[in-house]
């Protein structure tokens, strides 16, 4: 109650509002990104909380800043469902569904949902961090380098095992992923990986610059050569909000994809991404009807969409209780309060009780203050898919182009965005899943270092990943999900283990 009388203070709902705004409009525009939107916000909370008490000033900024975080979580659904350009990481597979459903004039009951799913998952993952943060932050902290790599390697062969009509092809993109994953500095050695003496590879590829690439470019380049066959390039709008067996048929996927984000969210490093893959994963092995995936289903949009905004209320709990940041996002925020000389930890909640109440407290607001922005905003968004072509197409490509060059401001981005998108669409019109080889660009980083670390730990002996209880229960779940998929197609005489493609 002390965190709502703090929260419910006038310039805390205002700094609460102008975060969530802040955050939408962030993740609508793909590039800047929920870690990006908090770090530029930081000096502008030191100037409007000027004056104000150290404990006050620091419960405003921190609830502003967290406003910038949730909002941009919902906003990347927006572009993702109506033009095939995810926002933001964790937005990426809401295309795979989103703009289907938008090219079948569905667009608005997409959004509607997909603000629906984000704020049950606001709730629900709120409801957590009150009540389950310390037992949570102490199974996170049981986790070790192999339990991460293994659980990371089923998140592989979970996508890979669904993706798609064929899995030799959904392999290969997988592998594709790992491998462009590999590109610049090794973090350990130092030495430069497949670079080329060419300086701007050194730092890698930049991850938002390939997924916009393949989704909106491809999208782009798809419209322009397909519409000369005289393909319609877009469904007219139909019914803005969903439909009651729409409602229905997301329900369970919301709170599904709700519990599983924040879940995830918890461990350090898994982040969004990763519980939006898993979530729109477990939804289409739950499903009856697994074949509606990628052409359209409204689970595909309410499972990940409240998984990224679950998995965010989850990243806070080892923030707040342990002082472990989970993700880059939490890492600026714990900054932040550091910088208010505030430290997150153990002693947060007993000896700064009016930050951290007043937080949880603002997050449950911020949520109300979401839903309430934007589901009036719905028709509006809606829209905009019903914009021609002409005019359209030369939005995405200005939205891509400012984006991927905000983050990094160089041009090498933007060509690099250029022949991603080339790729995308010759790898779309062959029935090749994009899905695995993000969730591959994404995860290697994570996988490599967490293998090294667990083979440094015992001195190269690989039993490690077998020897660790949690670590092995990962990699069998991860054998039978191949085995099991393999096996289903196998039996349905598909031949999809054929090498032929």
């Amino acid at each position: 109650m002390k965190g709502f009388q703090t929260a419910l203070e006038w310039h805390n709902l205002l700094f609460a509002f102008v975060g969530v705004l802040i955050g939408t409009a962030v993740g609508v525009l793909p590039g800047i990104g929920p870690m990006s939107g908090v770090a530029l916000l930081i000096p502008l909370t030191a100037t409007m909380t000027a004056g104000a008490q150290p404990e006050e000033a620091a419960a405003s900024a921190i609830i502003l800043l967290a406003g910038v975080y949730y909002g941009a979580m919902y906003g990347g659904s927006t572009t993702s469902i109506l033009l095939n350009t995810p926002g933001e990481s964790s937005s990426v597979v809401t295309t795979l569904d989103g703009y289907q459903l938008a090219r079948q004039g569905r667009a608005g009951a997409a959004l509607a949902i997909a603000a629906i799913g984000s704020f049950v998952a606001g709730v629900v993952s709120l409801v957590g961090l009150v009540f389950l943060a310390r037992p949570l932050s102490d199974l996170a902290l049981s986790f070790g380098p192999a339990d991460y790599f293994s659980l990371m390697v089923l998140g592989l062969c979970a996508v890979s095992g669904l993706a798609g009509k064929s899995m030799t092809k959904a392999l290969i993109m997988t592998v594709m992923g790992l491998l462009l994953s590999t590109i610049g500095m090794d973090n350990v050695s130092g030495v430069a990986r497949f670079t080329y003496d060419i300086p701007v590879l050194y730092q890698g590829l930049e991850f938002l610059t390939v997924a916009v690439g393949l989704f909106a470019m491809g999208e782009v380049f798809r419209a322009i050569l397909e519409r000369e066959r005289g393909e319609s390039p877009v469904g007219r709008i139909g019914k803005v909000m969903p439909t009651r067996q729409e409602l229905g048929q997301s329900a369970m996927p919301i709170m599904r994809g709700s519990l599983l984000g924040f879940l995830i969210g918890v461990l350090p490093g898994a982040g969004a991404t990763l519980a939006s893959f898993f979530a729109y994963v477990l939804e289409k092995k739950w499903s009856k009807h697994p074949e509606k995936f990628g052409r359209g289903a409204i689970e595909g949009v309410a499972a990940p969409e409240s998984a990224n905004n679950g998995a965010s209320g989850g990243a806070m709990i080892p923030l707040l209780t342990l002082g472990i940041p989970g993700s880059g996002t939490t890492a600026i925020l714990m900054g932040a309060l550091i910088m208010y000389n505030i430290q997150p930890g153990p002693l947060l909640f007993s000896e700064h009780p009016q930050v951290a109440w007043g937080l949880i407290a603002s997050m449950f607001i911020g949520n109300v203050m979401l839903l309430v922005l934007n589901m009036p905003l719905v028709k509006l968004f809606a829209k905009i898919i019903e914009t021609p072509p002409k005019y359209l197409l030369p939005l995405i490509i200005a939205i891509s182009v400012f984006g991927v060059y905000a983050v990094q401001v160089n041009i090498f981005d933007v060509f690099l965005l250029i022949v991603c998108g080339v790729i995308g669409y010759v790898l779309s019109r062959n029935d090749f899943p994009l899905a695995p080889l993000v969730l591959g660009l994404v995860l290697g980083p994570m996988i490599e270092n967490n293998m090294r670390r667990a083979l440094t730990a015992s001195n190269g002996d690989w039993t490690v990943f077998v020897a660790k209880p949690m670590s092995l229960c990962f990699l069998l779940v991860a054998v039978l999900w191949i085995t099991v998929v393999l096996w289903r197609k196998r039996s349905r005489g598909k031949g999809e283990v054929s090498v032929k493609f």
